[in-house]
């Protein structure tokens, strides 16, 4: 991205969130690339780098290339997407619990982000809170990603408490299959070095693999991401999910674990069971269901 000066603020149609509803959207674990200070959210993928902040109920945008922000924002946020539509279409008339959580998050949706960059955050995650991945995540790209914004071009960011680390997009899987191994560990990775430098390895040799992977029916895609190093169950449909719009993908980690059980009676059940009631009970929007399940425990399963 060549030095360009920010745009002034603009509204964003088609989306109002609540405070909570933002937050939980761009920080609560679907993406790794969004910071907040004073209200205001820093995010980055592929090439495009955009702040957004409510004021009032109106969601507004800058961005230091505003021609194709907006297009960028469209898709990222799946504003052609009646996401009202689908949320009413969940069980939630007979399931009480998820009309609680759909209350307190009203508008929460999924977002549709890079397919390669999905999976690079989610291979990041294995045992780790979502600070620590955002913490792997910037170390990657300033490390290793291109600079997306010229550094005379970061004043415009002066006082929003973001390191100039989350102004580098995330390196490619080619480029990260020239990175050795030893060089990704210390980004913090530990263990997941090993599996991020096998994937990419696997991926450079295989050109287009990902995005046919994409495209792909949930099961298929699925099925070939079970075959990368480090990707199980959960990785895989949190991948699908959050990567490629397969809103029947269930993922369940421990927040969901928990829900299922002490709202759904499915104590001691294993993730993969659990996985089946979830897609079963909520229906061919069970990814979506996931998140509003999700965004409740976090945030007040423990009251």
């Amino acid at each position: 991205m060549s030095k360009a000066a920010w745009s002034v603020w603009q509204p964003l149609d088609g989306w109002r969130p609540s405070p909570a509803t933002l937050a939980e959207t761009l920080d609560g674990g679907q993406s790794f690339r969004w910071l907040g200070a004073d209200g205001t959210w820093t995010g980055q993928w592929a090439d495009n780098l955009i702040r957004l902040r409510l004021t009032g109920s109106t969601l507004e945008w800058r961005a230091p290339a505003p021609r194709h922000a907006d297009a960028a924002l469209t898709r990222y946020l799946a504003l052609d997407t009646d996401w009202a539509a689908l949320t009413d279409s969940l069980p939630w008339r007979s399931d009480a619990h998820l009309a609680r959580c759909i209350a307190a998050f009203p508008g929460l949706r999924i977002l549709r982000q890079p397919f390669g960059e999905t999976l690079l955050g989610f291979l990041c995650s294995a045992t780790k809170q979502i600070v620590q991945i955002k913490q792997m995540c910037a170390l990657l790209a300033e490390r290793h990603g291109a600079l997306l914004v010229e550094r005379a071009d970061l004043s415009a960011l002066s006082g929003a408490g973001v390191s100039t680390a989350h102004f580098h997009r995330l390196p490619t899987w080619p480029e990260l299959a020239d990175i050795p191994e030893k060089e990704l560990r210390q980004c913090l990775l530990g263990f997941r070095a090993k599996y991020i430098h096998a994937t990419a390895r696997f991926i450079a040799a295989r050109p287009g693999w990902l995005e046919e992977t994409e495209h792909l029916p949930y099961a298929a895609a699925k099925a070939r991401l079970l075959e990368l190093p480090g990707v199980g169950e959960k990785v895989a449909d949190c991948v699908l999910l959050f990567g490629a719009g397969k809103l029947e993908a269930f993922p369940v980690d421990t927040w969901v674990l928990k829900s299922l059980a002490r709202r759904y009676g499915l104590t001691g059940w294993k993730p993969a069971p659990v996985a089946h009631f979830g897609r079963t009970h909520f229906g061919p929007l069970a990814g979506l269901a996931q998140q509003y399940l999700f965004a409740w425990e976090r945030r007040h399963g423990d009251r």
